[in-house]
């Protein structure tokens, strides 16, 4: 019994559950097993400890002792005796009547003193059966009588015939009755619990300290909130999270359908100016805006991050949680493996990269009729297609079912692929930087016979299926973007997908929890999506479709949420707007332009900065001539934004090395340059109350009137679309493409593919394509490398110049600075 109630008690189309047992099966074992929101009969101890505390509203009464309630009149002062009433029931009935203003006593039908009880009560409840030794000659006359010995089973006794003077009543129909009100209330409650509700959040109070202490330190100092607190503050239901320890959970994706009709917050994405190495705190604006927001102006907020890969992490960039007080907590959580999105996205992707070389040497070794009979096996006398393959055989124009009907010509048309080994474009990953897997040999065991070819490692987050993650809208949307990943052409030109290899189902089940994005909280305890991590320069640079869209859901109509895109505004955010915004279908409201003096100096022509080593004093001393050249390329970059049409606010880092001419000089020239506002911001060093301005300039800009438009019509060749990014966005001249990369786009032209968008695979360190021009360069041609396709991403990417898919470790990496305490198990030296 107790493991149907658990099973029903998990079941979303279950609302309420109703126990009918034989009396001796009514254990509190059983009764306890059921949910408090589905407990129809009022019994489970969560619900009786309601009752007698007196919150009615937040409890349902139990039927049979509703009944007896709505049988007695006016009892106030007067005497009720219980009679055998056990349980739950006998306590929710005693506690009602005594707050009715009854004298209640309780006995068993074998307790001394009965009869002188019987004898002075004005009304008498029979919890159970009376035995016959009890003559009801005990009973005061005039008393009233309550027989509910049965529960909700409508008994007809004799009691007021053998004694005229009591009034005798039962409760079966009545019980009856009151359990169907019940269940009416519990439905009631459902269908409001499915409504948007209101957020009922507690903010985190912060406390900075100065000097401001690493970060490790500042996120372990802070206890964040459990995880399912933070969610039932923002109006999750208990069933639309999946716990993984005490701060993160997975948001199911069912929350879309129940909030289906609640309109959309305000949407605002983070951008920067062109990096350099002394970073521009994009991740950190992100945390500390939505910090400002939610805890200091009382609006309701949402950030929604990139999970970080952990080749940076132990390379040479560190983690990705924000900084100083305005992070992601606990730091170390978000950081490293989180909740094995990326771990779900290697093995999916390996596993497709070995059926591609599997299945190259089983065709190669095989003849038709033997891989017919291996791909459609013989199980228990019978041979049967799989529903993938089925699907293959409609493709192919095969319109059987059957597989003993199959001609030869069909059979190894079904049978071959005929991949051909130089158009393989999928790599194996992995989520490490490792310089040396750049380049490797497969096949050189004996077993594969021979069949031997060059290929690489991606990075995990360079893989397509991160990108899938990052723009898919549904589990159904998923799978047919799984399915839809050309691998490699065959022989004769024609793509080769997943599909035909017969994995995506595999890669769908393998991808089934990745696609929940993860709930965590900032240091001030607002909720934060973190969701899907492609890099900006050779992927499409932003957290998921779905994350953003939830938290949209969640915040309410007044409500903001805030996404990052990763690198500068011209690589990020334009893929942002082309890619993503297409993918989705919302339109951002304003975007937050980042910048820092100390980056735009450097875009004046600063000397180079070596990470670890001291900044030269044109980075610490006033320097007003450089910040003015260096504005360039913040002016360049709001220009870019000012394309779609959407309103910018720059956001202006301040470092303690700022002088405050150069503060003002920065913002002064930004809105000359057509921002909205420009705001210095301290975050950092103070948490959402240093970034209480740029809020505010945020939710007015957010008020302007939007003409967001994309930069091109997807209907335009391929190279007219290479062309307008590199002429509009980077600067560029014109563009130059290789005859590799002309062939691919004549290619792809011809296979149907060129009505998608465009994604530069681009270094994010130069507007060009050459790393060490700062600034704004002009007068250069754009080197297009190579074309590649991302068919089930839905995406083209031109290779510009030499892009590497995979990062090397540095001389001396992050890792030199890691450690764990085997005593306290804490992890040392992240940031």
């Amino acid at each position: 019994i107790v493991s149907e109630i658990l099973r029903l008690n998990e079941d979303p189309n279950v609302q309420g559950l109703a126990l009918d047992l034989p009396e001796s099966l009514y254990s509190s074992k059983v009764l306890n097993a059921v949910k408090p929101e589905k407990d129809v009969d009022g019994l489970s101890s969560v619900n009786l400890g309601r009752l007698v505390h007196g919150d009615v509203y937040d409890c349902l009464v139990p039927p049979t002792v509703c009944a007896v309630m709505e049988l007695l009149e006016d009892i106030g002062g007067k005497k009720v005796l219980l009679v055998g009433a056990r349980g739950a029931e006998g306590a929710a009935l005693q506690s009602l009547l005594q707050r009715q203003g009854a004298a209640v006593l309780c006995c068993h039908w074998t307790a001394p003193q009965l009869q002188s009880e019987l004898r002075h009560a004005d009304v008498v409840v029979f919890g159970s059966t009376k035995p016959s030794d009890v003559p009801v000659s005990w009973i005061k006359p005039g008393a009233t009588i309550i027989n509910c010995a049965h529960h909700l089973l409508p008994e007809k006794h004799n009691y007021g015939q053998q004694n005229n003077s009591a009034a005798e009543k039962t409760v079966g129909s009545l019980a009856v009755a009151m359990r169907m009100q019940n269940m009416v209330k519990n439905m009631e409650r459902w269908i409001q619990s499915q409504q948007y509700r209101k957020w009922d959040l507690h903010c985190l109070k912060l406390q900075p300290l100065s000097p401001v202490p690493s970060d490790i330190e500042i996120s372990r100092a802070r206890s964040p909130k459990a995880v399912d607190v933070l969610a039932k503050e923002i109006g999750l239901l208990t069933d639309e999270i999946e716990i993984y320890g005490q701060t993160k959970a997975k948001v199911r994706l069912s929350l879309l359908e129940r909030l289906k009709d609640q309109p959309d917050g305000k949407y605002v994405l983070v951008a920067g100016i062109t990096p350099t190495p002394l970073g521009e705190g994009k991740s950190t604006v992100t945390v500390g805006l939505v910090q400002a927001l939610t805890a200091h102006l009382n609006i309701n907020s949402f950030a929604c991050l990139r999970q970080p890969s952990q080749g940076p992490t132990f390379g040479v960039k560190g983690g990705a949680a924000g900084g100083g007080y305005a992070q992601v907590i606990p730091m170390e959580e978000f950081n490293l493996h989180l909740t094995g999105d990326i771990h779900a996205i290697t093995a999916a992707n390996n596993l497709l990269a070995a059926a591609i070389d599997a299945r190259i040497l089983h065709e190669n070794t095989q003849s038709d009729k033997s891989l017919y009979n291996r791909l459609v096996p013989v199980v228990n006398g019978m041979r049967g297609f799989s529903a993938i393959q089925l699907a293959r055989l409609r493709r192919l124009g095969i319109n059987k079912t059957d597989p003993e009907t199959l001609t030869e010509e069909e059979i190894s048309k079904f049978v071959r692929l005929d991949i051909d080994p130089s158009t393989i474009t999928w790599q194996r990953v992995v989520d490490t930087n490792d310089r040396f897997l750049r380049r490797i040999t497969v096949g050189q065991a004996n077993t594969e016979k021979g069949f031997v070819r060059q290929a690489q490692f991606d990075i995990a987050v360079a893989s397509e299926i991160m990108a899938i993650l990052a723009l898919t809208t549904s589990l159904q949307d998923m799978k047919e973007r799984l399915g839809k990943m050309v691998v490699a052409n065959d022989q004769k030109g024609d793509p080769v997908t997943a599909e035909d290899l017969g994995v995506t189902g595999a890669l769908a089940v393998l991808m089934k929890d990745a696609i929940k994005p993860t709930l965590m909280q900032t240091l001030e305890g607002t909720p934060v999506f973190v969701h899907a991590g492609p890099f900006a320069n050779i992927a499409h640079g932003n957290s998921s479709v779905l994350a953003d869209k939830i938290a949209l859901k969640l915040v309410g109509e007044k409500g903001f949420v805030v996404t990052e895109a990763g690198f500068g505004a011209d690589i990020g955010m334009e893929k942002f707007f082309n890619i993503k915004c297409r993918a989705s279908g919302l339109v951002p409201s304003v975007v937050v332009l980042v910048a820092t003096v100390r980056a735009l100096k450097m875009h004046g022509g600063g000397p180079n900065v070596t990470a670890g080593a001291p900044l030269k004093k044109e980075y610490t001393e006033e320097n007003l001539q450089l910040v003015a050249d260096g504005c360039c390329n913040l002016q360049k970059q709001i220009q870019i934004t000012q394309l779609f049409g959407v309103p910018v606010v720059v956001a202006l880092n301040v470092f303690k090395t700022d002088s405050p001419a150069e503060v003002d000089l920065v913002c002064k020239i930004a809105k000359e340059s057509g921002a909205f506002d420009a705001v210095p911001c301290h975050h950092w060093s103070a948490g959402g109350r240093g970034a209480v301005k740029l809020a505010q300039a945020v939710e007015k800009a957010a008020n302007q009137k939007n003409s967001f438009k994309y930069l091109y019509r997807l209907e335009l060749p391929i190279v007219e679309k290479i062309r307008i990014i590199a002429q509009k966005v980077y600067g560029a001249q014109d563009i130059e493409l290789s005859p590799v990369a002309q062939s691919q786009v004549d290619r792809y032209t011809r296979q149907g593919f060129g009505n998608l968008p465009i994604c530069m695979a681009k270094t994010h360190l130069s507007l060009s394509h050459q790393p060490e021009r700062k600034g704004v360069p002009t007068g250069f041609i754009l080197p297009i490398s190579d074309v590649r396709a991302s068919i089930g991403a839905g995406f083209i990417y031109p290779l510009v110049g030499t892009m590497s898919t995979m990062p090397g470790l540095p001389t001396r990496p992050c890792f030199y600075d890691i450690d764990l305490d085997p005593i306290t198990e804490q992890v040392k030296g992240l940031f």
